[in-house]
C-alpha cells in the first residue's frame, strides 16, 4: 500500500521475531564459503529514526527492542540481535533501528549480493540513501516486490534467502503473497523463503498460514508470537508470525530456546505466547 510507512512500527514486537530470525538465518548462511543473495520484497527504508514523528507517535518500539535493550541476560539468538542495534547505537542509547536490509548488509560477506525491491517512493529514497555508499553489493529497483521477485530467482549462485514482507493493508497482499511463494519456489526450489505475517482476526489473516503450507515445500517451520488476547473488538495486531520454507535443521532447537524467554519479556497479559511447528527432513 503506497501509503504505508513501516516506521510507524519499527522495532516493535514483530521486529523482534522477524529481526532475530533474519539474522539466525544468515549467520547459517555464512558457516559455508559460497557467496548467497538476500532478496527482499518490501525493504521499506533500511534505517528508522525511532525519535523521530512516525516513530514515536505510537513508540511500538518501547514494547518491543527497548524491553531488550539493557538486558544482560538475552538467550544467544536474541543478544545477536540486540547486538546488530546497538552497532547502530554506539553511544548506548537507543535511537536508531535497523530494517531488514541494513541486518542482512551487517551479515553480507563482499561477495554476498542484495537485491531490494520498494515502490513507495518516499521510502525508496530513503533506503537509496541508507546504501549510497554500499557499491555494487545492493541494488535497489522502485518496483513492487511481489513481481520483482520474478526477475532475480533463482540467484547466480543458487543460495539464497527471499523475505516476503508487506504490510497486509490491502486484502490483495494475502493471496499475492502465496503465489510469490509458490511462484518463487518453481523457480528457485532449494531458496530459504521467509514469510511474515500478522495475527489479526481477520479471516485472510487466520487463513493464511494454511494457505502458504499449502506450497508444499520440502521443509518448512512456521513459528507465531503473540504478546497480548485478541481485542474483544476485533482490531489490532495481537503477534506475529513467520513461514519459512526451507529452514535449517537446527532452527527449531534455537527458537525453543528462545521464545518461552521472549513470551515472559514481551508478553502484556494471560494471553501472550507462542507456537512452533515444523517438517524438516
Amino acid at each position: 500500500m503506497l501509503s504505508y510507512r513501516h516506521a510507524f512500527h519499527a522495532g516493535n514486537h514483530a521486529d523482534v521475531l522477524k529481526h532475530t530470525v533474519l539474522i539466525a538465518l544468515l549467520d547459517y548462511f555464512n558457516q559455508k564459503d559460497k557467496p548467497w543473495w538476500y532478496i527482499d520484497s518490501h525493504a521499506g527504508a533500511g534505517i528508522y529514526d525511532l525519535h523521530g514523528d512516525y516513530a514515536r507517535k505510537n513508540a511500538e518500539y518501547e514494547a518491543g527492542i527497548g524491553r531488550l535493550w539493557a538486558r544482560d541476560d538475552l538467550p544467544p539468538l536474541l543478544a545477536n540481535y540486540v547486538e546488530l542495534v546497538r552497532g547502530l547505537n554506539p553511544d548506548g542509547h537507543l535511537r536508531l533501528y535497523p530494517g531488514s536490509p541494513w541486518c542482512a548488509y551487517r551479515r553480507a560477506r563482499a561477495d554476498d549480493r542484495l537485491r531490494l525491491f520498494e515502490l513507495h517512493s518516499s521510502d525508496h529514497r530513503l533506503l537509496a540513501s541508507t546504501f549510497s555508499e554500499s557499491g555494487r553489493q545492493v541494488r535497489i529497483e522502485a518496483a513492487d516486490g511481489h513481481a520483482g521477485l520474478k526477475s532475480v530467482l533463482p540467484p547466480p549462485t543458487r543460495r539464497g534467502l527471499v523475505l516476503i514482507d508487506p504490510s497486509y493493508e490491502v486484502k490483495s497482499d494475502y493471496p499475492r503473497t502465496v503465489e510469490a511463494l509458490k511462484d518463487g519456489l518453481a523457480r528457485f526450489a532449494g531458496g530459504t523463503y521467509l514469510v511474515w505475517y500478522p495475527l489479526l482476526q481477520k479471516p485472510d489473516a487466520r487463513q493464511l498460514p494454511s494457505r502458504l503450507k499449502a506450497a508444499r515445500p520440502p521443509g518448512w517451520l512456521n513459528v507465531t508470537l503473540t504478546v497480548h488476547s485478541p481485542l474483544k473488538e476485533g482490531f489490532g495486531m495481537h503477534g506475529s508470525g513467520l513461514y519459512i520454507a526451507n529452514p535449517p535443521w537446527t532452527l527449531p532447537a534455537m527458537l525453543e530456546a528462545t521464545l518461552p524467554w521472549l513470551v515472559k519479556t514481551l508478553g502484556l497479559d494471560a494471553g501472550a505466547g507462542y507456537t512452533l511447528e515444523h517438517e524438516i527432513p
